[in-house]
């Protein structure tokens, strides 16, 4: 189709499985400030008062998971007593063999599949629909922390029209907040278009057949755990591309970066996102593939839809001179043995400039 509706969806860090992803990356974070080798895959679920830290982990860091979840709980701004039971056990030691090889390099810490997407719809290279639907939902964080009828919890989401495969306009933008149950609809709604939806709107992207969706279920009190379970890794598609990009198998939160669900999806969005820079393309999706204990890729594939300047051999040629997808390599280019996963466990892991996956650098 070249004429389309596309839609995608956020959340913000008070929706209960982004609690989760929270908590943790902030548990994988702690655990790497202590020792840059640890190997984290501890995640939570939680449910109304209660939340359940479980997984593997093989650090010598010492973690007062407790500690971590209930400080990470407050900070989103959830006042409850919540109660944390724990259930970590030391990582496999067939996995561990598998993953450091006795030369020093680093095998997968899994076998899988990893996508990644970029484009030129956006000056981060992200599809439109999920670029304004995590910035709707970043500026409804903000305005939440400053204005109390707004409680934690929410979702963002957006439908892009396309004309010829390209974005004409913005068809339908909804908005879900928890808020105050003193607040009237009437409130709620006045803050979201002038406070939320205007800054982060282009005008020219919107006109009078645009649709506002605020709160359209009504009331919105009962919200975060209270309202629904949440669990570590049920948003990759809001973590990704909003579903414009395919997604491999695993999630990316509490996992440390020799577990190449998350360094090599990260990798294939870097490369993916220098294609379209490059102008080489503007529309690239890279796929790669492992195998447990080994170094390199099993599979290495590139497609541009069609919108490539040279052919898509061409583009593989070129991305197999200029990029190394060896585990040890992605985790040393990309710096990624820093607790740094904490700042993506919202609003999405990739088209933040800050992260080095999103650097663009020069092509041979």
């Amino acid at each position: 189709m070249k004429n389309y509706l596309f839609t995608s969806e956020s959340i913000t860090e008070g929706h209960p499985d982004k609690i989760c992803d929270q908590i943790a990356d902030t548990i994988l974070d702690a655990a790497l400030c202590e020792d840059a080798n640890s190997k984290m895959a501890v995640e939570a679920t939680i449910k109304d008062d209660f939340v359940l830290i479980y997984g593997e982990a093989n650090t010598t860091a010492k973690l007062d998971y407790e500690k971590i979840a209930k400080e990470v709980i407050k900070k989103i701004g959830y006042e409850e007593d919540y109660t944390v039971c724990v259930k970590v056990n030391k990582q496999s030691n067939e996995i561990h063999q598998a993953v450091m090889h006795e030369d020093g390099n680093l095998g997968a810490g899994d076998q899988g599949i990893m996508f990644g997407y970029a484009c030129d719809e956006s000056d981060e290279y992200m599809p439109a629909p999920i670029y304004y639907a995590h910035k709707l939902a970043l500026q409804l964080t903000r305005v939440r922390r400053g204005n109390p009828l707004l409680k934690p919890d929410g979702k963002t989401q957006v439908s892009v029209e396309y004309e010829n495969d390209k974005v004409k306009r913005i068809d339908t933008i909804v908005v879900s907040t928890q808020h105050a149950a003193e607040a009237t609809q009437e409130q709620i709604r006045e803050i979201i278009m002038n406070e939320v939806i205007r800054p982060c709107v282009e005008a020219s992207l919107v006109d009078e057949n645009t649709k506002y969706l605020i709160n359209p279920s009504g009331s919105f009190v009962l919200g975060g755990s209270f309202g629904d379970s949440g669990t570590t890794g049920r948003k990759i598609v809001c973590d990704t591309y909003g579903g414009m990009g395919r997604i491999g198998g695993g999630c990316f939160s509490s996992k440390d970066p020799t577990k190449v669900d998350r360094s090599a999806a990260y990798y294939c969005r870097y490369v993916a996102k220098n294609v379209v820079a490059h102008k080489l393309a503007r529309r690239c999706e890279i796929q790669v593939a492992y195998a447990i204990g080994k170094s390199e890729p099993v599979s290495l594939m590139v497609e541009t839809f069609g919108t490539g300047t040279r052919s898509d051999e061409e583009i593989l040629d070129i991305i197999r001179r200029n990029f190394n997808f060896e585990v040890s390599n992605i985790l040393k280019e990309l710096d990624l043995r820093k607790p740094i996963y904490a700042k993506t466990s919202c609003y999405g892991h990739f088209g933040d400039p800050q992260f080095s996956w999103e650097k663009i650098k020069e092509l041979k």
